[in-house]
């Protein structure tokens, strides 16, 4: 079953909505990282997130970076999306030890930690990109969205996600919503919302009884309705390339690609983003140095 976000509108035109489901493209991220369990649940969660967060974007040719660094044992997250919304990324530490809330419940605020930020890098194919950058405020991920676009955007908004780990240490379901109240909403349309949410309880456990995200927000919306306006299919999509390579490689410089050259040895470069390895012959490095 392919990943998919849907976006759409309350019938009253007060709420902005989105919902994903993101279970292919978590598990890709996760077997590209090697994740342990409390990782694969804070790296799904941030895949999730950029996702919908890149595809509100809705700029030709821009892409958001999501940055959570919390101090916690994963280190850094680092993830990027297109204006689609697909997405890559990275962890620091993808071997983190099991730590849970309770037996079963994966304790993800611990993994990431709160002694930090969680930072949102707009590239809007402007002169300069928009850089956003707020203290964590429980490293679940979610929380943390929410009150991103609270204080840096000041857009009232309300973000749940959810990865479930399996027994066997794979990716069963992981998806998630972002709602975000317009300008002007009035106080039952917040009312209504706010009983939805309650009422939805949590992402994974919709997403692992067969819920759709168009039943999802669905769900969260209630008696205010849902206007479905477009559908979107995502992956976990990686944008390297051999010329994207050697461009880095020229930027380490003469010095430093002389001693490469001079080890004799082919020398492998693994894009930190996905499985690719591009391989560089000693003669591929005489041939960079000559172009510097």
């Amino acid at each position: 079953m392919k990943d998919y976000l849907v976006r759409g509108m309350s019938m009253d035109g007060f709420v902005k909505a989105v919902a994903i489901r993101s279970t292919q493209l978590v598990r890709r991220g996760a077997e590209i990282q090697g994740t342990t369990p409390n990782a694969t649940a804070a790296f799904g969660r941030a895949l999730t997130a950029a996702s919908m967060m890149g595809n509100m974007q809705k700029v030709d040719n821009g892409s958001m970076t999501l940055q959570i660094r919390g101090g916690g044992p994963i280190g850094t997250i680092t993830v990027v999306s297109d204006p689609e919304g697909n997405v890559r990324g990275c962890v620091t530490e993808p071997k983190v030890a099991l730590v849970e809330k309770h037996p079963g419940k994966l304790d993800v605020g611990a993994t990431v930690g709160t002694d930090g930020t969680l930072t949102v890098i707009r590239d809007l194919q402007m002169k300069e990109p928009y850089i956003g950058q707020v203290p964590l405020v429980s490293g679940e991920i979610g929380d943390d969205v929410t009150a991103y676009f609270a204080q840096s955007e000041q857009t009232p908004t309300a973000c749940a996600l959810g990865v479930l780990v399996d027994t066997d240490c794979s990716v069963k379901v992981a998806g998630g919503y972002l709602l975000q109240l317009l300008p002007g909403a009035p106080e039952e349309t917040i009312e209504a919302l706010e009983k939805g949410i309650q009422r939805a309880g949590a992402v994974t456990a919709m997403l692992d009884s067969g819920m759709t995200p168009e039943d999802i927000l669905g769900q969260v919306c209630g008696d205010l309705g849902i206007l479905f306006m477009e559908t979107t299919e995502i992956s976990y999509k990686c944008y390297c390339s051999r010329q994207r390579v050697t461009s880095a490689l020229i930027s380490l410089g003469k010095e430093e690609l002389s001693q490469i050259a001079e080890e004799g040895k082919a020398f492998p470069v693994e894009c930190q983003f996905c499985d690719t390895v591009y391989q560089f012959t000693p003669e591929d490095i005489s041939k960079l140095l000559k172009k510097i």
